[in-house]
């Protein structure tokens, strides 16, 4: 028999089990602890049992001092010996002055280590515990123990005992050990009432616990399949899930559909839960489609932001558009387009306004003039982008600050929002936005609701680059209400059409193959996946750097259609991760290390980082248990509790990268990715570099993205509600 190359694998089908086992004592020492995944490897003492009995498993908040009871099965490591496999434990308070002051001096009780631990069961004896837990007030009897170090003993003790309250109650409920912290974050002493009540609100609440668990920790606790929580917990996955997709609506017969084989119900429970909650306003219904109560409100406030700003005419700024024409011209040494003349003089009359185009077609020259034109006649400009990368690039291309949408925003941990809005609008004359295409409804909304009534607005960004990440399909369904002007850019500049990048971009953009040269745009026939991905891994970590003298990291950049297959993300990470970063010690179940490539995979706003932004592991703390994060304009400071936001870079989907610019490209296409190959994923992949682009794969998957142009349809109606149809 053939087995893997893995150590750990031979050992696992090596190990004996030894049975069922049960074991009751002391904590010794903790030799080993994941505080992502709580899996601990511990030393345990017996009583009148010589020597140490070792344990290993998941024991969330287990600490040295602490009197335990653990089931599970013996297994004769062919390394470590025998040892109990933990499935299911429960702590119990130490009963011994020895243990008490080893438990406490563990450092589990914030205010309390081992000098303190000493004095308080000097002074408390066996009844410190109680002491702690029941008369806080005469810690402060201890010398060196005030007011403020008296509650917070009281405050951290709380905590602890909530938390493995929690465990006790989540271990038989299938729920792993590395989320129990974060659910009783969320909830605080509440947690266990909570999930008892509805533990479907795992689901919505806490980032990365599936439907699918929380159904099975509510089957564990006797919810009937036809119970209203779980049908409504049911329908909301479906529209959760629609929206991942991009979608800010379904139609109620796709979700009565889907509902229907997610959870083996009957359409009439189904139909009457969704009643319930159209009453209860959990969804929102109009006409044939269901909407989720924010993303309705995010839909139906962009149309009417907009039409209002649209209303309110600008401040008269008098400005000559011929003379302004030949001024700029003269003054940046330029000799302007006569499709970007048109595209001044329709700015200038124009409230709110469209630019569109493909690389190299001069949407560059014509902002830069623009703004020139407009900031000589004294107007409060703002520039903002989606992205940290393309605010940065606007600010390169322009010479004038610009901000991410977020920033510029002013999110508030705090108020849990934007502090700029209707009731404190931006000071501004004139708004600029980049790279509209990636702008989602929710932040289009947040966006326009802060524009004061006689705002300019201009939005800039490729219509033929993939949507957003998040919901809806603004940009375009804005160009196709008709209600604003749109500047088409189509000409592409002479000195741009020599880049081969650019070239082909266009080619691609009207249906043609490209054309590969040996200066900017190579391509590496590859049929096999297995053979394509081992040379992706030459060209980033060999061919490229040495030719181009390109950081492997920081330059390159691998954008795969899909994350799944041979040569999907998922593979591509860990394979470029061995090749760029091998030997780096690992931390947490993500195993992430210094120098590895790392994405940010949601929003989050008090970190101040956002769904695809992209950074480089620079720091590790394992005593304070944090890392940081370089990204291109900052560093951020991660607790190892939001590892599970981050994942591996190396390489990214298509969707992932958008609004970023990378020296050097390299995309994998093939035939395993026939679900993803479309016109505008190898368009906006492409387009992503400024430099290289390096395709390796099958001619017949370039050919079958160059002429699919049947991207998914998102469900939206804004273009509707601009219309006025609806």
């Amino acid at each position: 028999m053939d087995f893997p190359n893995r150590q750990s694998t031979i050992r696992d089908l090596l190990d004996k089990d030894l049975g069922d086992g049960f074991v009751e004592g002391t904590v010794e020492r903790i030799v080993f602890e994941n505080d992502e995944t709580g899996f601990v490897v511990a030393r345990l003492q017996q009583s009148g049992i010589p020597g140490l009995t070792t344990f290993v498993g998941s024991a969330l908040a287990i600490s040295p001092g602490e009197t335990v009871r653990l089931w599970g099965r013996w297994i004769d490591d062919q390394k470590f010996g025998r040892q109990l496999r933990v499935e299911k434990y429960e702590t119990l308070k130490p009963a011994t002055a020895d243990a008490i002051e080893k438990y406490l001096g563990s450092g589990l009780i914030d205010g309390i280590g081992p000098h303190f631990a000493k004095k308080l069961v000097a002074a408390f004896g066996v009844d410190t515990l109680r002491v702690i837990d029941e008369e806080p007030e005469r810690l402060r009897g201890v010398g060196g123990i005030g007011a403020k170090r008296a509650q917070q003993i009281r405050a951290a003790w709380k905590s602890q005992r909530a938390i493995q309250s929690i465990m006790l109650f989540l271990q038989g409920h299938g729920i792993p050990a590395s989320q129990a912290a974060r659910i009783y974050k969320t909830y605080g002493d509440s947690a266990v009432t909570v999930l008892r009540e509805n533990p479907y609100r795992l689901a919505e609440d806490i980032f990365g616990i599936s439907f699918k668990s929380a159904d099975a920790i509510a089957n564990r606790l006797g919810m009937g399949k036809s119970a209203p929580q779980r049908i409504a917990a049911g329908v909301s996955h479906v529209l959760r899930e629609a929206r991942q997709d991009g979608h800010c609506y379904l139609d109620a017969q796709t979700v009565l559909d889907s509902a229907k084989q997610l959870l083996g119900a009957n359409d009439n429970d189904i139909v009457t839960a969704l009643a319930a909650m159209e009453s209860q306003k959990q969804l929102v219904r109009e006409q044939d489609a269901l909407f989720a109560p924010r993303l309705h409100a995010a839909e139906v406030g962009c149309a009417e932001w907009l039409k209002r700003i649209i209303s309110v005419p600008a401040e008269n700024v008098p400005i000559d558009v011929e003379r302004a024409i030949e001024w700029v011209e003269k003054n940046k040494s330029i000799t302007l387009s006569a499709e970007q003349r048109d595209a001044i003089r329709t700015a200038v009359a124009s409230k709110v306004m469209v630019i569109t185009g493909g690389p190299g077609t001069g949407k560059t020259t014509l902002l830069n003039s623009l703004l020139t034109i407009f900031g000589k006649k004294n107007l409060g400009l703002l520039l903002a982008a989606p992205t940290g990368r393309a605010a940065k690039r606007m600010s390169d291309a322009t010479g004038r600050e610009a901000k991410t949408i977020h920033r510029l925003l002013e999110w508030s941990p705090k108020q849990g929002g934007f502090t700029r809005h209707e009731g404190s609008p931006l000071a501004a004359d004139l708004v600029v936005l980049d790279e509209c295409s990636m702008i989602d409804i929710h932040l289009m909304h947040a966006m326009l609701r802060a524009l004061p009534p006689q705002c300019r607005l201009l939005l800039v960004g490729d219509v033929d680059q993939l949507p957003s990440v998040g919901p809806g399909n603004v940009l375009m369904d804005i160009i196709a209400s008709g209600i604003v002007p749109v500047v088409r850019l189509n000409t592409v500049f002479r000195q741009a059409a020599e880049s081969g990048i650019i070239a082909n971009a266009h080619r691609i953009n009207t249906g043609q193959f490209p054309q590969f040269n040996d200066r900017d745009f190579f391509f590496i026939e590859r049929s096999a996946p297995e053979k394509a991905l081992d040379t992706i891994v030459e060209v980033v970590s060999s061919r490229l750097p040495k030719r181009f003298q390109l950081d492997p990291i920081r330059d390159i950049q691998v954008l795969a259609p899909m994350r799944r297959g041979e040569a999907g993300v998922s593979n591509l990470n860990d394979a470029l991760r061995e090749a760029l970063n091998p030997k780096m010690e690992r931390i947490g179940q993500r195993a992430f290390g210094l120098q590895d490539k790392v994405m940010q995979l949601r929003n989050n706003y008090e970190l101040d980082v956002y769904n695809g932004d992209i950074g480089v592991i620079k720091q590790i703390n394992h005593e304070v248990k944090e890392l940081v994060v370089e990204t291109d304009d900052r560093q951020v400071l991660y607790s190892f509790d939001n590892l599970d936001e981050l994942t591996l870079a190396y390489a990214s989907t298509v969707h992932k990268s958008q609004g970023s610019e990378y020296p050097a490209v390299v995309v994998p296409m093939l035939t395993e990715h026939y679900m993803m190959l479309q016109r505008n994923v190898l368009y906006t992949a492409l387009t992503r570099a400024s430099r290289i682009v390096v395709i390796v794969g099958d001619p017949k998957a370039i050919g079958r993205a160059v002429h699919n142009v049947q991207s998914t349809r998102r469900n939206t109606r804004l273009c509707e509600r601009l219309k006025n149809t609806l």
